[in-house]
């Protein structure tokens, strides 16, 4: 089982025993609009322009309602479980865009949870997410307010991201850690971030992330 199916599965287990009314740290969602956002994000291709394009958001946001009051919770689990569109006819595809997805996604509802606590990760899975991180970093940080130095605590490997001049924080951690700090998950990531005290405030409250 590759690691994007094994997350899909795991998160959609959480999402079976938390029901549809659990927070999550997507901000405004429940557990039901995540998985509602999951099924359109493979199943209705017409409406996913409007996750990342602003003018396109309220009918991407239209039909993500639709979906959920289309299907009980249930049923919209089970079509997040399944690969859907292109995915599920190539499970290759699956692997190469929807690994770091599910993984955030799980994230997601598990920390928004009480006594949540982090993940050990297979070692070959920590690997894996640092090599999409380090390709992925400066597209990432862009829009961080200061420079960033991501290290990655198991491996000391370091990827750079946001302004190249000024100021520079370090935020260390592992893989799955940084990846989740990476992705606007600021406050919930276990980090440890060094540099100027104003920097780093600057940087946690940043909007950063794809």
């Amino acid at each position: 089982m590759t690691h994007a199916r094994a997350e899909r599965s795991a998160l959609c287990d959480l999402l079976d025993r938390l029901g549809p009314d659990a927070p999550t740290l997507c901000t405004g969602w429940t557990t039901r609009d995540l998985a509602a956002h999951l099924v359109l994000r493979e199943r209705r291709p017409d409406a996913m322009g409007g996750i990342a394009l602003r003018p396109l958001a309220g009918y991407t946001e239209s039909v993500q309602r639709g979906l959920a009051a289309k299907h009980d919770f249930p049923e919209l689990v089970g079509l997040v479980r399944r690969p859907g569109g292109i995915y599920g006819l190539l499970p290759f595809l699956d692997a190469q865009v929807n690994t770091l997805e599910f993984f955030v996604h799980h994230e997601d509802v598990r920390r928004a949870q009480e006594g949540w606590e982090p993940r050990e990760l297979p070692a070959d899975f920590e690997r894996l997410l640092w090599q999409r991180l380090s390709l992925a970093a400066r597209l990432m940080l862009r829009k961080a307010p200061v420079g960033v130095v991501l290290r990655e605590t198991r491996t000391g490997a370091a990827a750079l991201g946001g302004p190249s001049g000024g100021e520079r924080v370090e935020v260390a951690g592992p893989a799955g850690e940084l990846l989740l700090f990476c992705f606007g998950r600021q406050k919930h990531a276990r980090v440890e971030l060094k540099g100027d005290p104003d920097a780093i405030a600057r940087l946690e409250n940043a909007s950063i992330g794809l």
